[in-house]
């Protein structure tokens, strides 16, 4: 049986009411909260920043994933692990040494994860993944909410997950963009331990209720292996 994992993204939120909704995130029990970083260069849109996760660090004891779609992640990572992040993504197409990064990141004594976007081919992060903690596979373009869930991105999930077992490696697989109740579940069939969700738990008034029935259905589909 596979423990699903659920991560809360951020974007989808009232940032105007921040507090209540990182209180919401902790009554639905959910496993971390996501926050997206956005340059305006590796991505048009801009959001977010150290600001934002200070912020969140100081409202909640639930875990932090810091997801970079950043140009130059190596440069700001720092700043973030220090901000209060326990996850740090960075994206294999962004102008850095990933390998390097990577180790940055992990020697600060935070856990690191290596996205790649729907085009990227899975192969291209093979050599990689015997140092992250996690591999990140974006089923949206990243940059902009309320895209449709690309579903070619399940056979990389699929591909992720044959490699590890092959190779007896540890990391997690996640996906991020167009989760919901209808592609959570195939999304774990295909391999993925932890999903990033955003504004099916965030638009519902009772996101404990909405999370409960995301997460069962996620878990319906791990108790199969």
């Amino acid at each position: 049986m596979r423990t699903v994992r659920l991560a809360a993204s951020l974007l989808a939120a009232d940032l105007g009411n921040l507090e209540q909704e990182v209180k919401r995130l902790e009554e639905a029990k959910v496993d971390a909260v996501h926050i997206d970083v956005m340059d305006g260069h590796f991505v048009p849109y801009f959001a977010l920043g150290t600001e934002m996760v200070q912020t969140v660090r100081k409202m909640t004891r639930l875990p932090i994933e810091v997801h970079l779609m950043i140009q130059q992640p190596d440069r700001y990572a720092r700043a973030f692990v220090e901000a209060g992040a326990d996850l740090l993504i960075v994206h294999l197409e962004a102008y850095h040494d990933p390998r390097r990064t990577i180790a940055l990141v992990q020697e600060m004594g935070c856990r690191c994860s290596l996205a790649i976007n729907p085009m990227t081919l899975v192969e291209k992060a093979y050599s990689l993944l015997t140092t992250v903690d996690q591999l990140l596979c974006m089923s949206v373009n990243p940059g902009f909410m309320g895209q449709p869930f690309i579903i070619e991105v399940l056979e990389k999930v699929r591909l992720a997950r044959t490699y590890r077992d092959k190779n007896h490696l540890q990391f997690d697989i996640a996906i991020e963009g167009g989760v919901s109740d209808e592609t959570v579940g195939p999304c774990v069939t295909a391999g993925a331990n932890q999903v990033v969700i955003g504004s099916p738990i965030f638009v519902p008034k009772d996101a404990v209720e909405t999370t409960k029935l995301l997460r069962a259905r996620a878990n319906e589909v791990g108790a199969g292996g």
